[in-house]
């Protein structure tokens, strides 16, 4: 088999339809739905049925259940590991580092820090994801906001930013003025500097008593493309998600000295798996559309 990694992604809004549909006629995903109801009390698929926020607790919780089975149903051994922001959890498990059950306890207690910080701390603070723009453009708009801390590097001219957004209008129209293209909001915002706040209540809350172990697949951090092979990695990992930035691509650099040459996103993903940088890898999309139809691997062209 050729070198191969698995690519967890972050998350994304899913079609609720579409993904009900995966994780009640999957056979590893109904498995890991079992497990989930177990590990959090509850039902995931009643709360994903009840809930209308595509990033809270319980669309957090079906995502994660659905990675990780889309990589169960792969039954592949690959060489390394990579999760992009939400997805970390996800490789965490794969990796060995983590217990399903406590990804899920993690995943859901985590929410609720998120939720509880936001609704008081920086709400006037938005992450927004712009894409070719050209560099000195870029350097002369950000140097026109009162304030901004980068949230994440996807690849050249791509990029997530976090701002006030009394600005973001503003900003979205010089993107425009100097070649370059907006995307998407992110309210709250994501992986800024300034949360650490948010990373010290996640990790006595969440982190506090949850037990991990060394990865028996190594992971790539997605902060900064380093080698993650022991549990105290991948705490810090899981942690620095919080307050620094993702950085795309040196995960990618990472990949190409391990001399990877196929990337298996497992997940829902429109945006990491078809930046330049991903293509030039292999790639092939496992996402809960695919997965429903007969086994078949799909390439990203």
């Amino acid at each position: 088999m050729s070198p191969t990694a698995l690519v967890f992604p972050g998350m994304a809004p899913n079609r609720f339809a579409e993904l009900t549909k995966f994780l009640l006629l999957n056979r590893a995903a109904r498995q890991r739905v079992t497990e989930a109801d177990d590990a959090i009390g509850y039902s995931v698929l009643d709360a994903y049925a009840d809930s209308t926020d595509d990033y809270g607790t319980a669309a957090q919780l079906a995502f994660l259940v659905s990675c990780v089975a889309i990589a169960d149903e792969l039954e592949l051994r690959p060489d390394v590991l990579t999760g992009v922001s939400f997805g970390q959890k996800a490789a965490a498990v794969f990796s060995g580092a983590l217990d399903f059950s406590d990804a899920v306890r993690l995943t859901a207690i985590q929410a609720a820090c998120e939720q509880e910080y936001f609704a008081v701390q920086h709400q006037d603070v938005v992450t927004h994801t712009v894409m070719r723009v050209p560099e000195d453009g870029w350097r002369t708009v950000l140097g026109e906001l009162s304030w901004y801390e980068i949230s994440g590097v996807l690849d050249e001219g791509f990029h997530m930013i976090s701002l006030h957004s009394g600005e973001l209008d503003g900003f979205i129209t010089r993107i425009s003025e100097v070649g370059g293209y907006s995307l998407y909001t992110m309210r709250p915002p994501v992986h800024a500097p300034s949360f650490t706040a948010l990373r010290n209540t996640a990790e006595r809350s969440a982190f506090g008593d949850c037990p991990l172990r060394d990865p028996e697949i190594p992971v790539l951090a997605d902060q900064d493309g380093s080698l993650v092979r022991t549990a105290e990695g991948i705490r810090g990992m899981l942690l620095d998600t919080f307050d620094r930035p993702i950085d795309w691509p040196q995960v990618t650099a990472a990949l190409h000295r391990l001399e990877i040459t196929d990337l298996h996103f497992c997940g829902t993903d429109n945006l990491f798996s078809r930046v330049p940088r991903t293509k030039e890898f292999r790639v092939r999309s496992n996402n809960p559309k695919l997965a429903l139809r007969p086994r078949k691997e799909t390439v990203v062209a």
